[in-house]
């Protein structure tokens, strides 16, 4: 119950930020915000060389107490590898129907980041509390995972869903809601 008062607080800092401006890199929506308060999972998805998705992954995630949403992946995920070339990143919260947003990713490979995501996660996932699974300080030394902020750019409509090999929504279009090419 503590952790989630705290993420409610949170993400109520978080809305405040994005709508004094305080996040420019960051545009949750309302709706978004709300969801990412009860999800336990994301759906990543990015977009291949050829334009076209790739199939949505699941991945734990926490938000940060100035709004970030941060994962962590293999250094050699495909994830990893398309978000490193500049690959928009189709985001789903909380199921592959979910409410989905497109955003950028960026590595994060400031330490005290990645301690945070070493705390947090077992916190949220009991697999991770046991030690089963989640980052660790040796892995993210060794360079075998990092860690990835996700920047929401727009929300995707209700009902967008994951479609691997169809074309993704473009990230900076404003006029279209699935985008294309």
């Amino acid at each position: 119950m503590h952790d989630r008062r705290r993420l409610v607080g949170v993400l109520t800092a978080f809305v405040a930020a994005v709508a004094t401006g305080a996040q420019a890199n960051t545009a949750a929506s309302a709706r978004d915000v709300n969801a990412l308060s009860n999800a336990s999972y994301l759906y990543i998805a990015t977009v291949r060389k050829d334009g076209n998705q790739s199939a949505a992954a699941p991945v734990w995630f926490i938000t940060t107490a100035d709004g970030q949403i941060l994962i962590d992946t293999n250094t050699d995920s495909w994830k990893a590898r398309r978000i490193s070339r500049g690959s928009p990143v189709l985001v789903w919260i909380g199921s592959r129907t979910g409410p989905a947003f497109i955003g950028t990713g960026e590595f994060i490979r400031d330490r005290a980041v990645q301690d945070e995501m070493i705390e947090a996660i077992p916190r949220k996932y009991w697999l991770a509390w046991m030690g089963l699974f989640g980052p660790k300080r040796a892995r993210f030394d060794s360079g075998q995972i990092i860690t990835i902020r996700i920047s929401p750019e727009r929300d995707l409509p209700d009902g967008f869903q994951s479609q691997p090999g169809t074309s993704a929504p473009v990230l900076n279009d404003k006029t279209s809601s699935t985008g294309g090419q």
